[in-house]
C-alpha cells in the first residue's frame, strides 16, 4: 500500500479497526477522541486530528501508544486512512451512525434493501433516485445526505493526497480553505498553499510541487515566491510594502532565478492586479499585496473624510465647555493639555501623544465629559483585552477591544468578519482608542470603515513605544505627514516627577543614562556580570525576595520581561526556571507534556497568535463570546485529561483549550517585550543581558520601563543600558500610509 511508503510513517505502529463511539469532535480542527475495536475485538482509544470520523468507521491508523495519568494506554494517531465499508451489513452500520446529515438507522435499513452494496453510490451521485425509493425522503432531504457523503469523502480524499506532505492538522486547514477543490487546487498550483495556509512554508510547498513534476522556472512558481516574499516581510518584520528593487532581490535569492526573471513576473503581477505599486519622489517604487495596499489607500482616504466633514464647534463655546469641566473637575489643565481638548472638540482627526506621567489620562476624561454634556454618544477602545481594562479603570467608563466595538463573527467559511462596517456603521459620534502605537495596518482599517462620516476620532498613543505586532507603523505614519491636528505631551506633573519609573522613561527616550544609584524609590539596578548569575538572580527575586517583601504584589503581579527569545536570561530558560521554582511538580497538580513543554496547573502561559475560534465565558456573569488573542495571558486552572483539554483563565474569560491547539501557548514566566505592549505590571523585571544588537534598542528599553506600574527592576549589566540608550535605531518598517495620506502619486 502506497500509504505505507510514506517517510513520517517510519517507526510508528499500524493498528487497522473500527470505531466503536466518537467521546470528543472538535468541528473545527478535526480533534477527536474514539472507542475503536481492534484485532479480537480489543477495545482501544485513539486521539488525534481524525477529522469527521464517525461510529462504524473502518481505519487503518500509524501512531504511537502514550499513557495518559488518568485514562491509561491510549493510540496517539498521526496519519489515518478511512477504509470505506463494502459489505452490506458493514454499509448498513456506518449509515445507521448517523455519520451522513439525515440519515438515522430506520432511513439506513430502507437504503440497504433497496440499493445494497450501490448504497452509497446512490446517495453521492443520484440523491434522485434516493428520494424517489425512500419512502419520506424528499428530494432537498436526499440531497443535503448526499453532500454530507461528498464533504465527507472530499476529505477523506485531502487526506490520502496530501499525507505524503503534510500533518493531518495542516490538511484540515487545506480542507476548510478549499473544501472538495483542495486536492484539484494543489495539483495545479501548490504555491497557493505557502501564501494561503499558516504553517506551511514556501520550502514545503516547493518541495511538494517538485515531486508532482512542476519545473523551477514555472511562471506560477517564481510568481508565487513574489507573493510570498512579500507575505513573510509583512509577518516577521512589518512591512506593508518593499522598494521593487529589494522585492526582486529577496526574490531572486529564495528562487534561485535571474532578476530578470523576477521583474517580468512582478510586471505581470501588477498587470493582474495581485500586486500594486506606489511611486515616492521619482526614484523609487514601492510594491504591495493588493490586499496591503487598499487598505493602507483606505486609511488616508477615510481619515480624510472624517476630517473634512466634521460638524464645526465656534471657538467661544469650546471655552466655556473647558472652562465649565476646570470648575467642576477642579483642574486647571497646563497649556499642552488645553491645547489637546480644543484640538479635539474643534477637528474631525486628532492625535494625542506623550510618554508616561504627562496627563493623557487626564484630558481623555476632560474630553469624556465635555462630549457627554453635549449628548454625543462616546465609544472608548483600545487593541487588547488588558489595554482595554486599563482604559475602563482610568475613566470609569466601559472600553472595548477593538474587535469587540467592531462586533466580531464569522462568515459560513469560518473566517472572521466585522459586523460593524461601512454598511453598518458605529452609532457613535465619538471613537476614542487609546494605545494606537498597537494598531497595525489592516485593523485600522476595519476600524476605519465602522466609523461613520461626521464623527470625530481621537487617537492616543505613544509614539516612542515599538510599533505594533502586526505589519504598518499607522500611528507614526500618521503623525509623520503632519496633515492632523496632533498634540505631544511633555510637560511631567509633578506626582509623577516623583516617580522614579517616571524620570528615568524619559530619560531614556531623550538618550539619558537612567539614574539606578537610588535604593528606596521604585526603579532598581541590580549589578550582575555574567548571563547565568542574571538569571539566578531573577529567580530568587521571583521566588523568594519580592513576595517577601511586597506579598500578593509581588506573586501574583511580577512578570519578567526580556528583549530575547534564546540565551541564558532568554524567554525560553527563564520559563524553564521560574516553573520549575514557581510551580514545580506535585501530585496535587494535573500536568501534561507537549512536544517540549510539560504544561501544569497552576501555570502562568501567554497566546502567541490571534485565534478567533476559541470561545470563552466570563467568570462573573457567564456571558460568551469568541477571540483569544496575541500576548493574552492566563493561568491553567484545571487539566482535563479525558478530555485532551485544559482550562484557562486569561483575566476574566474562562477558556477550554483542547489539545491540538497548544502550538498557540507557551508559558509566560518570562516574555519578550514585544509581546507586552498595550500591557502594564505592578513589578516588572527586566535582564540587562546579552542580546543581538538589533534588540537591544531604545525604544525597547523605553517601552519595557513604562510597563511597570509601581516597580522596575533592572538586573545585569550597567554596560548593556548604556548600549540600548545609545543605539537609537527605530524598527525600520517599509510602508507608505505618510505618502498615501500626503498624496504622492499612485500609479
Amino acid at each position: 500500500m502506497e500509504f505505507e511508503k510514506n517517510e513520517e510513517l517510519r517507526g510508528l505502529q499500524k493498528l487497522e479497526g473500527t470505531v466503536e463511539r466518537v467521546i470528543y469532535a472538535n468541528e473545527e480542527n478535526g480533534y477527536t477522541i474514539c472507542d475503536m475495536a481492534v484485532a479480537d475485538d480489543e477495545i482501544i482509544t485513539a486521539v488525534g486530528i481524525m477529522p469527521l470520523v464517525g461510529s462504524g468507521d473502518r481505519m487503518c491508523m500509524y501512531g504511537k501508544w502514550i499513557h495518559n495519568a488518568k485514562y491509561g494506554r491510549q493510540f496517539s494517531v498521526e496519519q489515518y486512512e478511512k477504509v470505506m465499508p463494502a459489505d452490506i451489513a458493514s454499509i448498513l452500520r456506518y449509515l445507521a451512525s448517523r455519520a451522513i446529515k439525515g440519515i438515522g438507522p430506520k432511513t439506513a435499513q430502507k437504503i440497504v434493501d433497496e440499493f445494497g452494496e450501490d448504497s452509497f453510490d446512490v446517495i453521492e451521485n443520484h440523491p434522485d433516485w434516493f428520494a424517489n425509493s425512500i419512502k419520506g425522503m424528499s428530494l432537498k432531504m436526499a440531497e443535503a445526505a448526499s453532500e454530507s457523503f461528498k464533504e465527507q469523502a472530499g476529505i477523506r480524499s485531502a487526506m490520502l493526497f496530501f499525507r505524503s506532505y503534510f500533518g493531518a492538522a495542516t490538511t484540515v486547514k487545506i480542507y476548510k480553505k478549499w473544501g472538495n477543490a483542495a486536492v484539484d487546487m494543489a495539483k495545479r498550483n501548490p504555491y497557493r498553499l505557502c501564501n494561503e495556509i499558516e504553517g506551511i512554508g514556501f520550502e514545503r510547498a516547493d518541495s511538494m510541487a517538485h515531486s508532482l513534476g512542476i519545473e523551477r522556472d514555472n511562471f506560477d512558481r517564481i510568481m508565487s515566491g513574489i507573493v510570498y516574499v512579500l507575505n513573510q516581510s509583512g509577518i516577521q518584520n512589518g512591512h506593508i510594502c518593499l522598494p521593487r528593487e529589494k522585492l526582486t532581490g529577496s526574490a531572486s535569492a529564495l528562487l534561485e532565478a535571474e532578476p530578470e526573471r523576477i521583474s517580468v513576473a512582478i510586471d505581470e503581477l501588477l498587470r493582474n492586479g495581485r500586486l500594486k505599486e506606489l511611486n515616492g519622489d521619482g526614484s523609487e517604487s514601492f510594491i504591495y499585496l493588493r490586499e496591503n495596499f487598499e487598505d493602507e489607500k483606505y486609511i488616508a482616504e477615510k481619515l480624510k473624510a472624517i476630517d473634512k466633514y466634521c460638524p464645526t464647534l465656534d471657538m467661544s463655546d469650546i471655552d466655556r465647555f473647558i472652562e465649565n469641566e476646570e470648575m467642576l473637575s477642579d483642574i486647571k489643565y497646563a497649556g499642552l493639555q488645553k491645547e489637546a481638548i480644543v484640538s479635539a472638540l474643534r477637528y474631525g482627526v486628532m492625535v494625542l501623544t506623550g510618554g508616561p506621567g504627562t496627563g493623557k489620562t487626564t484630558v481623555v476624561k476632560a474630553l469624556i465629559h465635555i462630549f457627554d454634556s453635549m449628548g454625543f454618544k462616546i465609544a472608548l477602545a483600545a487593541p487588547t483585552g488588558r489595554a482595554s481594562k486599563k482604559l475602563s479603570e482610568a475613566t470609569s467608563m466601559e472600553a472595548k477591544t477593538i474587535h469587540r466595538l467592531l462586533e466580531m463573527q464569522y462568515d459560513t467559511a469560518g473566517n472572521a468578519v466585522f459586523m460593524r462596517n461601512e454598511l453598518e456603521a458605529l452609532d457613535e459620534q465619538v471613537i476614542i482608542v487609546d494605545e494606537a502605537s498597537m494598531i497595525d495596518n489592516s485593523l485600522m482599517a476595519a476600524l476605519l470603515k465602522a466609523i461613520k462620516i461626521g464623527a470625530r476620532f481621537i487617537i492616543i498613543g505613544d509614539s516612542d513605544q515599538l510599533p505594533s505586532v502586526g505589519a504598518g507603523n499607522v500611528l507614526h505614519d500618521i503623525i509623520k505627514s503632519e496633515k492632523y491636528a496632533t498634540v505631544r505631551l511633555t510637560e511631567i506633573f509633578r506626582q509623577s516627577r516623583e516617580s522614579l519609573i517616571i524620570t528615568n522613561a524619559h530619560a531614556v527616550n531623550k538618550g539619558i543614562m537612567p539614574e539606578i544609584s537610588v535604593k528606596d524609590n521604585d526603579f532598581f539596578f541590580l549589578g550582575r556580570t555574567t548571563d547565568e548569575e542574571i538569571s539566578k538572580t531573577i529567580r530568587e527575586l521571583c521566588l523568594t525576595r519580592l513576595p517577601k517583601t511586597y506579598g500578593d504584589m509581588a506573586v501574583n503581579g511580577t512578570q519578567v520581561l526580556t528583549p530575547s527569545r534564546k540565551g541564558e536570561a532568554g524567554t525560553e530558560n527563564l520559563n524553564v526556571l521560574l516553573q520549575a521554582a514557581l510551580n514545580p511538580p506535585s501530585k496535587d497538580k494535573k500536568e501534561y507534556r507537549f512536544r517540549d513543554k510539560v504544561f501544569r496547573e497552576g501555570d502562568k502561559v501567554m497566546q502567541t497568535r490571534n485565534n478567533y475560534d476559541v470561545c470563552w465565558t466570563r467568570v462573573y456573569d457567564g456571558k460568551e463570546g469568541c477571540g483569544i488573542f496575541n500576548g493574552d495571558i492566563g493561568i491553567i486552572e484545571e487539566i482535563v485529561p479525558h478530555e485532551n483539554a485544559m482550562v484557562i483563565i486569561f483575566d476574566d474569560r474562562r477558556v477550554v483549550y483542547d489539545h491540538s491547539i497548544l502550538d498557540d501557548l507557551e508559558h509566560a514566566y518570562a516574555i519578550t517585550v514585544h509581546k507586552s505592549q498595550g500591557s502594564e505590571y505592578p513589578i516588572v523585571v527586566i535582564p540587562m543581558c546579552s542580546a543581538p544588537h538589533m534588540l537591544l534598542t531604545r525604544n525597547l528599553l523605553y517601552t519595557a520601563i513604562t510597563r511597570a506600574q509601581s516597580m522596575v527592576i533592572l538586573v545585569g549589566r550597567k554596560d548593556i543600558i548604556s548600549e540600548m540608550i545609545n543605539n537609537d535605531r527605530q524598527s525600520m518598517r517599509y510602508t507608505g500610509l505618510c505618502e498615501q495620506i500626503t498624496g504622492i502619486e499612485q500609479k
